[in-house]
C-alpha cells in the first residue's frame, strides 16, 4: 500500500509541477498585446526578464539565493531532469518571444508567439493529464498532446488571420510537427521561429 501511495503522490506532484510550469508558460500569450502598445518597451521587459532569471539561476545553484519566493517557485516548477541544473525553460521561453518580435512583422510574430504559448504549453499539459496514446516514432510524446497543439494553433491562427482556414491549417500542422521534435526546452525557440517563418512565407 505504501508503494502505491508513494506512486500516486509522485504522480500528483508531477501534475502540480506541470500545471505551474504551463500556467507560467501561458503568460507569454500577453506579449503580442503588449508589443502592439509599445514594441520597444516589450522587448526591454522580455530581455530584462531573461537576464534577471539567468542571474537568479546562477545565484540559486551557487546556494546564494535558495530562500526567495522565485527560488521556491522555480523548485516547484522544475522537472526531475532540472534538479541541480539551470532551469532553461523560462530563459528559452523569453528568447523565443524576443526572436519572434525581432525577426517577424505582425501578424506573423503574433502567430509565432501564440503557437509557443498555446500550442506548446497546452500540448504538454494535455499530454501530462490525458495522454494515453504514444506517438509511433516519438514514444514520450502523446497523440492527445499533439492534437491539442494542432487545435490550439489552428484556432489562434484562424482568429489572427480572420478566417484564413488553409493557412491556419498549414501553420497548425507545422507547429505540431515542431512541438513533437525531441529537443526539450529548445522547442521554446524552434517553435516560434519555425511557425513565424512559415507564416511569413504564406503571406498571412
Amino acid at each position: 500500500m505504501s508503494t502505491i501511495y508513494q506512486e500516486k503522490a509522485a504522480s500528483w506532484n508531477s501534475i502540480k509541477g506541470e500545471l505551474l510550469r504551463k500556467s507560467l508558460h501561458l503568460l507569454i500569450s500577453f506579449v503580442p498585446l503588449l508589443a502592439s502598445i509599445n514594441l520597444r518597451l516589450t522587448l526591454y521587459l522580455l530581455s530584462g526578464g531573461v537576464l534577471f532569471f539567468t542571474i537568479h539561476e546562477y545565484l540559486r545553484l551557487s546556494g546564494m539565493d535558495n530562500q526567495s519566493i522565485l527560488s521556491k517557485i522555480t523548485e516547484l516548477a522544475s522537472r526531475d531532469r532540472d534538479r541541480g541544473h539551470i532551469v532553461l525553460g523560462p530563459i528559452t521561453l523569453g528568447l523565443g518571444a524576443i526572436l519572434a518580435l525581432l525577426f517577424y512583422p505582425n501578424p506573423a510574430a503574433s502567430i509565432a508567439i501564440y503557437a509557443l504559448a498555446f500550442g506548446d504549453g497546452l500540448a504538454s499539459l494535455s499530454g501530462k493529464l490525458f495522454g494515453r496514446t504514444p506517438l509511433i516514432f516519438i514514444p514520450y510524446k502523446s497523440l492527445e498532446g499533439s492534437l491539442t497543439c494542432f487545435l490550439s494553433v489552428f484556432i489562434a491562427s484562424f482568429a489572427v488571420t480572420r478566417g484564413q482556414w488553409l493557412n491556419s491549417l498549414i501553420l497548425a500542422i507545422s507547429a505540431t510537427v515542431l512541438e513533437a521534435l525531441p529537443i526539450r526546452d529548445l522547442d521554446n525557440v524552434v517553435i516560434p521561429l519555425g511557425v513565424g517563418l512559415i507564416a511569413l512565407l504564406l503571406g498571412v
